[in-house]
């Protein structure tokens, strides 16, 4: 767990709960721009409720302390570290920030942790998480418009071939000869295919619309997609609809039914020469099967944020690849402070008015 890091992000976000933007009407703003809803019950009407008194919050004390003056009736403690954790979790109702099974298993009284992430893959694993007893609420849509940049920006690069032309800069070397410009294209008119319609492949989907792409892709659950998604199908028919695409973007969250999921039979169903971008979990792909697909030909290149294993160790075959961009799981960062803000502060006055939460996640689904 990376304390100083996660210390940072929440100092960013409680220095911005002091912009001019009125608490209410911000609240209700995101909602309507990302369509995050409510947990289907009260968190009061849950079992094992009672009145919370002590919610630990990464954070550095005098940014809780001013969140202390908005409430209250209950003890706000900033923690750094686990160990700092460790000595006030015996009795906390809530914790801002983090799960950890070790964590989890000292909070007798724990009714509710809020991941500052929206992959809520590494907390499924904790009993009392997967068994609903703790109530879960993560960052799911707070990133998405920022990580459907990042997605924007691997797939002109890839499509204008950037990569090589970036490393040769160190040389001074000036080339533009056919063999440097053949794979160039552009990207109008191009099918490109989002596995994962939801929060950020929905985003993905509409900066690629707006580049005159073609955008189809695959849900879960339902057939239901913006009107700039031209196909939307559902997860069967993803390996059929890999056939058809020039670029594919994978935004799947890690679930027992998705880890994998991205195999040597699927790239073998890709259009040689397709793109493949990975924003959603390393897990998902089966990272030998992407490996062979490049080295083939089958995969002309890719753009990866995520990896299995992660990090990367520093030897893979992936780091030395051409055709291969790498950023260390970075897409979701910068740009996203004042929506985080937004909804921890009105989780935070849910939570203590046992009101239901935002974001909340289904230990069923995984997400």
């Amino acid at each position: 767990m990376n304390f100083r890091f996660l210390r940072t992000m929440i100092a960013a976000l409680l220095l911005l709960g002091a912009c001019s933007l009125h608490a209410q009407s911000a609240i209700e703003q995101l909602i309507r721009e990302t369509g995050i809803e409510a947990g289907p019950v009260p968190i009061s009407d849950r079992p094992g409720w009672h009145t919370p008194k002590k919610i630990l919050i990464i954070a550095d004390n005098d940014l809780v302390a001013e969140m202390q003056k908005a409430l209250p009736d209950v003890q706000l403690i900033a923690i750094n570290r686990a160990s700092d954790a460790m000595k006030h979790v015996a009795d906390a109702d809530a914790i801002i920030g983090f799960c950890s099974d070790r964590i989890v298993a000292a909070a007798k009284k724990l009714l509710w942790i809020q991941i500052y992430g929206a992959g809520a893959d590494r907390c499924m694993p904790i009993e009392r998480i997967a068994n609903d007893e703790i109530l879960l609420t993560n960052m799911q849509k707070m990133s998405s418009p920022v990580i459907a940049e990042h997605v924007t920006a691997l797939i002109l690069s890839l499509a204008r071939g950037l990569p090589n032309y970036a490393k040769s800069m160190s040389e001074g070397a000036w080339q533009r000869g056919p063999e440097f410009t053949q794979g160039m294209q552009s990207i109008a008119g191009k099918t490109l295919l989002v596995i994962g319609l939801g929060g950020i492949g929905t985003e993905v989907a509409r900066r690629a619309a707006a580049l005159d792409m073609r955008v189809i892709g695959t849900r879960r659950s339902s057939r239901e997609g913006p009107e700039f998604v031209d196909y939307v199908g559902l997860s069967h028919e993803l390996i059929e609809l890999a056939g058809d695409a020039d670029f594919i973007v994978n935004a799947l969250p890690l679930t027992p039914e998705t880890s994998g999921l991205i195999d040597s039979k699927f790239f073998a169903a890709t259009k040689r020469g397709a793109h493949f971008i990975n924003v959603g979990r390393g897990r998902t792909v089966v990272t030998d099967a992407l490996v062979a697909a490049l080295e083939s030909g089958q995969i002309a290149g890719a753009g990866l944020d995520v990896t299995d294993p992660e990090p990367l160790p520093s030897d893979h075959p992936l780091w030395r690849m051409d055709n291969v961009i790498i950023t260390p799981h970075v897409a979701g960062r910068g740009g996203n402070w004042l929506r985080h803000n937004i909804l921890i502060r009105e989780n935070l006055a849910r939570f203590v008015a046992g009101e239901a939460l935002l974001n909340v996640v289904n230990p069923e689904l995984g997400y």
